[in-house]
Formats: C-alpha cells, structure tokens, sequence
C-alpha cells in the first residue's frame, strides 16, 4: 500500500492560494503578501495558513476577531479558486501510472479539507486513482498524528511495515514514522523553507518518474 499526500507532492497549489490570500487582504484593507512568501506558509491546513497570512510570519498568532472575519473570505474565495492555476508536478502523472501498472493499492491522505481536496483531485484527472481519499476532517486527527496513516492500513488489512507514504514535509515524515510506515519524499515540496532532508526520510526524489528506480 502507498500512501500520497496532495499539496506539494501532487499539485503545486500555491499560486491558487496565494491569489486567495491576496484577494483576502485586499477586503480587509491589509497589504499583500505575494506568491513567494505564501509558498513558506503553506502545509498545515487553511486556518493555519489564513492565521499565518494575517500575521505576516510562519509563527504567532492573529487577533481573533479579525480571523474571524477574515476566514470566512478566505474559504469563499478558495472554493472559487481550488484549481484555477494549481497545476501537477512533472512527473507526477508518470509515477501514478507506475504504481497502477505495479498494481500498488493506492491511496490519498491529506490535511486539506474534503470540500477542496475532491475538486481539485478530480479537476486535475487524480481522484480516480486513489482507492481511499482521507482529507484533513475525515478524521479527528490529522497529520502529522499517525492516524490517517493507521486507518487506510486498517481499511487495505495492510500492516504498517508494508506500507509507504509519499510526501513532501516533516508532518509526512513524522505521521510516517508514527504510524510505522515507510517514507520517501519530494525534495521540491512545501517545508517552510526548511530542506527536507534535515526530517530524514528513507529517501528524497525529484520527481515522482523516479519511483520506478527506488521500489
């Protein structure tokens, strides 16, 4: 069983994002921010990338009356907007066809919200080949907890030592590692900045072509 993770390993959705971001501040009258500096921001979910948007900074915290009214905008615009510019990483259409013709049972677990994640897998011509989508409110829990990890091994009757995850942060590699998994990940992802192999995963690609030479 192979696990993969959507943003930063799939699909780089970043200036989807950051447009919203943008278009965010701009109705609160605060200044914007750019692609750049929300390309370090992202990987937690969208209320910790709003939060962090209207702080300016990867930590701290806004005042809350104004995260309540600003993440309100923020999901309009991204329902709007969840794969107008979000394109697939090279190599990535080729890897998946790999694992399909391997036969691989495949699936998706992500910390994005189901009402995002599904139209942007299936806009992107990706949601069909997962036979298991677990998004960030699937579950109570998501990662870097193991759970998500530990339910579609419990779904496939697959143990953990047989499985891997494909991803592209230190919360991939940590539910990994939790959950017992196995894990390589994507060396062009979404880290906050931060090599991600400082996190020590089994391995780190280029591009997702190259699973043929690694499994």
């Amino acid at each position: 069983m192979i696990l993969i993770d959507v943003d930063g390993t799939l699909v780089d959705s970043v200036p989807d994002l950051a447009y919203c971001v943008d278009e965010m501040m701009k109705t609160l009258n605060m200044p914007v921010h750019g692609e750049a500096s929300v390309r370090n921001w992202v990987g937690n979910g969208v209320e910790r990338l709003v939060r962090r948007s209207l702080i300016g900074q990867l930590e701290g915290e806004p005042d809350e009356a104004l995260f309540a009214r600003a993440y309100p905008i923020f999901l309009d615009l991204y329902e709007k907007n969840t794969s107008e510019r979000s394109v697939l990483y090279p190599g990535v259409r080729e890897g998946l066809d790999y694992l399909i013709k391997k036969a691989y049972t495949l699936g998706c677990v992500t910390n994005k919200a189901e009402r995002f994640t599904i139209p942007l897998l299936k806009d992107l011509g990706l949601h069909d080949d997962f036979k298991i989508i677990i998004c960030g409110d699937t579950l109570e829990k998501k990662k870097p907890d193991p759970l998500p990890l530990l339910h579609a091994a419990k779904f496939f009757n697959t143990p953990p030592a047989q499985a891997l995850m494909i991803g592209d942060s230190m919360s991939d590699v940590k539910a990994a590692r939790a959950a017992g998994f196995q894990i390589i990940c994507m060396s062009y992802g979404y880290n906050h900045g931060v090599d991600i192999r400082e996190s020590h995963p089994d391995a780190v690609i280029d591009s997702m072509a190259q699973l043929s030479q690694i499994l």
